[in-house]
């Protein structure tokens, strides 16, 4: 029996950062896939303001 890869790729394992390529701890907001760490180093270049 034989699965389409379509249906075989669900779930969170499959959504991978731009950057690093890693799939824990994922922002997937405004479309961005990026790892928390990744967003930290590249926030300043999107616009986005550190407060804290």
């Amino acid at each position: 029996m034989m699965v389409r890869l379509e249906e075989r790729m669900k779930g969170k394992g499959t959504r991978r950062c731009r950057i690093c390529g890693g799939s824990r701890a994922l922002i997937r907001a405004h479309g961005l896939r990026v790892c928390r760490r990744c967003f930290r180093e590249v926030a300043p270049e999107l616009g986005f303001k550190q407060y804290g």
